[in-house]
């Protein structure tokens, strides 16, 4: 079993930065996928951005991409979700997310991943 326990929300103002990180316990984190979701009060949650087992590939949804570094440290069980130029638009519960299969390749369906966090409230004042 992986747990996955997200840190770094918070509030900051339009054009500020944050980097949240999602720390893993289990012992084969490092061959897992990893994503990051987001979700905004009323919606979906929605793809933000997606990290291949070694780190070799990533993918970003149209809308973060330019702004938001998704990155791992599989000696340290974490990845990252730095984030820069924030908007207001960008104001939701973001979750990390873990696949349970040793593939190759990111992936950015909610069905994709086993594994969920509990969430970290980012807002991002206007």
């Amino acid at each position: 079993q992986v747990q996955l326990v997200e840190s770094g929300g918070g509030l900051v103002q339009t054009g500020g930065s944050l980097r949240l990180s999602c720390a893993a316990s289990g012992r084969t984190f490092s061959t897992y996928p990893m994503g990051w979701f987001r979700q905004a009060a009323g919606k979906e949650r929605d793809f933000v951005a997606a990290i291949s087992w070694n780190g070799g590939s990533t993918d970003y949804a149209e809308s973060v991409k330019g702004r938001f570094t998704i990155s791992r440290d599989n000696a340290k069980s974490t990845v990252y979700l730095q984030m820069t130029s924030l908007e207001p638009r960008d104001t939701a519960v973001y979750y990390c997310a873990g696949r349970n299969a040793h593939d190759r390749g990111t992936f950015s369906r909610l069905e994709d991943y086993t594994y969920w966090g509990q969430g970290t409230q980012v807002t991002v004042s206007a």
